[in-house]
């Protein structure tokens, strides 16, 4: 349990860190001014002060944040300056920024989340490897008295050709087989000694439930392929569009149940939720934990872009309505927006921890099944 804990904690604040990291660096970059970057959120344990931003560490040892000068007035063309401050610091402040400049800093967050989540894939394609079917079909079971089992054919066969054609996939044994009932065919078999013989076999057109024309139970191979250094990449981010089209699909599902039903999925999990989901994770091993963060990783980014005030897409969403409009919205009304919605969210993660707790002493699994 304890393990679980401090795993789950870990890749929170990785997950949360990295995101915070992207807006530090490009605002950074465009000279924007920092106030703080802090580790875990307050209240404050202690902070150094570096330049002008502070690097703080924070009680609550869970994610991080940063604080951009002038952020909170976005919209507002007005800014606080202290006597302490020149007064170029206005044009150092967020707001004062160019609109393409705030766009990237909103949306820096969300690309070193999927970033994140690209390079543990890569890690792991390139590195651990991945499980994945080979290209050899294996008798793993013969029935006793039929076709197969009078031709000679033995558990632990490599079935590699029928009548010349070669085979690498069980779909194509299955289909060739089909295409052959009650008329002779020739298998080329390897055998446990990897001896190869030439198997004469009649697949049955009349045989009973379950046991197949020839009789026999297959399956394909298992390996673990391994990516070359310039392969996993490519692989790493195909992998993560795939699994961010399946994220926004039960997102979309998510909303509609919420929304038409008014409860909340089963299959959806809070942060007690995700902490059973480590415990499983770490139970597997290390390379489970690791792409099971990049899945984390890539459910943060998605979430985070989606139009809703008080998550970065909804910051994004105000500045492309000013880029359009050439006007900014009301300060005001913006701030309002983003209380609103950060309403909302608290309301939705109260539910969704009350299902977890529920669902945690009941003893009923995150995932139905």
């Amino acid at each position: 349990m304890l393990i679980t804990i401090l795993v789950f904690l870990i890749i929170l604040s990785v997950l949360v860190l990295i995101h915070e990291l992207g807006h530090f660096l490009v605002a950074k970059k465009f000279g924007i001014k920092v106030e703080e970057f802090g580790f875990g959120l307050p209240p404050r344990a202690f902070g150094i002060k570096k330049g002008e931003t502070i690097y703080s560490i924070n009680w609550l040892p869970i994610g991080g944040f940063v604080k951009l000068y002038g952020e909170d007035e976005a919209g507002s063309g007005k800014i606080r300056i202290s006597k302490s401050e020149i007064r170029n610091d206005k044009e150092r402040a967020f707001f004062a920024r160019p609109v393409w400049q705030r766009l990237l800093v909103v949306i820096a967050g969300v690309a070193m989340n999927f970033l994140l989540s690209i390079a543990i894939i890569s890690y792991i394609f390139g590195v651990s490897g991945v499980r994945t079917q080979g290209d050899k079909v294996i008798v793993t079971e013969v029935v006793r008295g039929a076709p197969a089992e009078e031709a000679g054919i033995r558990k632990g066969d490599i079935i590699e050709a029928v009548n010349g054609i070669k085979i690498i996939k069980t779909t194509e044994l299955i289909s060739i087989t089909k295409e052959h009932l009650g008329e002779e065919a020739t298998l080329r078999v390897r055998t446990a000694n990897s001896e190869i013989r030439n198997i004469k076999v009649t697949p049955r057109k009349d045989y009973p439930q379950n046991q197949g024309p020839m009789g026999v139970a297959i399956s394909q191979n298992i390996i673990t392929k391994k990516y070359a250094w310039y392969e996993a990449p490519v692989v790493g981010t195909k992998e993560s569009l795939k699994a961010s089209g399946l994220i926004i699909a039960s997102l979309g599902k998510t909303a509609y149940d919420l929304f038409a039903h008014a409860e909340v999925p089963k299959g959806v999990a809070g942060p007690i939720g995700i902490a059973q989901l480590t415990g499983q994770f770490v139970e597997i091993g290390p390379v489970a934990v690791l792409s099971f963060m990049s899945i984390l990783s890539l459910n943060l980014a998605i979430l985070n872009i989606l139009p809703i005030p008080a998550l970065d897409g909804g910051r994004l969403f105000f500045i492309l309505i000013e880029a359009v409009s050439g006007r900014r919205v009301s300060q005001k009304f913006e701030a309002k927006a983003h209380a609103v919605g950060m309403a909302i969210l608290l309301s939705l993660i109260a539910l969704i921890t009350i299902q977890d707790i529920i669902r945690f002493f009941s003893g009923q699994p995150v995932i139905p099944k």
